[in-house]
C-alpha cells in the first residue's frame, strides 16, 4: 500500500479562490516593524518574578507594584506586569517606525498622542480594537543594551559534522528568552478585528485557516506579519481567531535552539510548572514550540527555528484541525485546546451561550465547525 501523507493538505500551499480575503489593507495607516512589549496586571508579583526566572526572563525593573521583563536582546521590555486586584491582559504595544507614525495612528484611531512613563521614555497612542482589547503604538523609547546569550549548539548534522573531539552536554538551566516573538488572540469579532489591524498597522497575513466544510463561509484564523517590505519578518508576529470570548490565547518567546528550549523545559518541570502541550514543530511558521502555564494559569511559548516571510508571499488557506497544528509532536492536549475541565473550559462554554444570544460573528453553524476541530 502506498505511503499516505496525513499533512498533505496542511501546510497551507494553496492560494485563496477568486473573492477570498486578500490579506493586506490597500492602504494602511502605518505599517508597523514589530512588537514592542505585552502588558499585564496579576496581583503577586514576587509569584510572578520566580516564574519568570524559571522561564528565562530577567528582570529590568522590579518594583513593589511594577514588573518589567526582558530578554538577551537590545531593546525594550518583553512583558510589563502592574500590580493589580487581578490577574489579566492588558493588550499589546507595537513600535512604530518613527514617531510620526504615532501621530498618524492617533488620528486614524480618534486619540491622542502622550508620553509614556519615564521608565519606559517616547511616546505611544493606545485605543481599542474592535473586539474591545487596547492597542498601543510607541516610539521612542529607551533601548536597553544587549545581555550575554545563551549561544546556539554546534549540530553534526548528517555528513556535515563540525563538532570533533567534543561532547554535547546542554546545561539544564533555564533557556535564555531572546525576545517577544508573538502573541495569539481570540475574537468574537474576527473579521472586523482582522481588517482593523491590516489597516491601522499595515499588518499582512501570511496564513488563513478556515473550519472543514465552511471555506466559503470565510477564514477563522489569521497568522500574521509585519510588512517590512524586502526585509523578512516573523511567519506570525499577531494570530488572531474566532472564538466565544475575546480573550488573550497565549504569547510566544524566541530561544536559541532545541537544545536550550528542551533543556530549560526540563528545568521548568523539575521546578514545579506544568506543560501544556510539547515539545514538537508547528505546521504554520514551522516553529520548533514547548507550551507551559505560569502561576496564573497564562499560556507562554518557547520556540525556536521559526519561519521568515518578507511581503511578496500571499497567504496561504487550509482547513483547522486539532491534528494540523503540529507537523511532530504529540497530540495537542486538552489544556492547549482550551477544553481540559476547569475554570478556563467553564468560562469558554458560558461565552458560548452569550456568544449565541448576541449579534456576533460565532453562531451555531461555527459553533459546530469548532467542536469538529476540537473532535479531529
Amino acid at each position: 500500500m502506498p505511503h499516505q501523507n496525513q499533512h498533505a493538505d496542511l501546510h497551507s500551499e494553496r492560494g485563496a479562490l477568486t473573492g477570498e480575503h486578500p490579506g493586506r489593507a490597500a492602504n494602511p495607516v502605518i505599517k508597523v516593524p514589530d512588537l514592542a512589549w505585552l502588558e499585564f496586571t496579576k496581583p503577586d508579583l514576587a509569584r510572578t518574578a520566580v516564574f519568570a526566572e524559571a522561564f528565562g526572563f530577567t528582570a529590568s525593573l522590579s518594583t513593589e507594584d511594577e514588573l518589567h521583563l526582558r530578554g538577551t536582546d537590545p531593546g525594550g521590555p518583553c512583558v510589563i506586569v502592574r500590580k493589580g486586584p487581578r490577574s489579566a491582559f492588558l493588550g499589546p504595544a507595537f513600535r512604530a517606525a518613527d514617531p510620526q507614525d504615532v501621530t498618524r495612528f492617533a488620528e486614524a484611531a480618534g486619540t491622542r498622542v502622550a508620553p509614556l512613563p519615564e521608565t519606559l521614555g517616547g511616546i505611544t497612542a493606545a485605543t481599542t480594537d474592535p473586539g474591545g482589547l487596547r492597542v498601543r503604538v510607541v516610539s521612542g523609547t529607551h533601548d536597553l543594551p544587549a545581555l550575554p546569550a545563551q549561544p546556539p549548539h554546534t549540530l553534526n548534522l548528517g555528513h556535515d559534522r563540525p563538532r570533533t573531539n567534543a561532547t554535547q552536554r546542554p546545561p539544564r538551566e533555564p533557556a535564555r528568552v531572546q525576545r517577544l516573538g508573538h502573541l495569539v488572540i481570540q475574537t468574537r469579532s474576527y473579521r472586523r478585528t482582522l481588517d482593523w489591524y491590516l489597516q491601522h498597522l499595515g499588518l499582512i497575513v501570511s496564513d488563513f485557516l478556515y473550519y472543514p466544510g465552511q471555506r466559503g463561509r470565510g477564514p477563522v484564523m489569521s497568522f500574521i506579519r509585519c510588512d517590512r517590505g524586502a526585509t523578512p519578518a516573523d511567519h506570525h508576529t499577531l494570530a488572531m481567531m474566532l472564538g466565544p470570548v475575546d480573550r488573550y490565547v497565549h504569547s510566544a518567546y524566541q530561544v536559541a535552539d532545541l537544545d536550550a528550549l528542551a533543556a530549560g523545559g526540563e528545568y521548568l518541570r523539575e521546578h514545579g510548572y506544568r506543560r501544556s502541550w510539547g515539545i514538537g514543530r508547528h505546521v504554520q511558521g514551522s516553529q520548533i514550540f514547548d507550551y507551559w502555564r505560569d502561576p496564573e494559569g497564562f499560556l507562554v511559548e518557547h520556540f525556536s527555528d521559526g519561519d521568515l516571510f518578507d511581503n511578496t508571499l500571499e497567504p496561504g488557506w487550509a482547513p483547522m484541525t486539532a491534528s494540523g497544528l503540529a507537523q511532530w509532536g504529540p497530540p495537542a492536549t486538552a489544556d492547549f485546546l482550551g477544553v481540559k475541565p476547569g475554570k478556563e473550559s467553564l468560562r469558554e462554554l458560558a461565552g458560548m451561550l452569550s456568544a449565541l444570544r448576541e449579534d456576533n460573528e460565532f453562531d451555531v453553524p461555527r459553533l459546530l465547525g469548532l467542536l469538529k476541530v476540537a473532535r479531529s
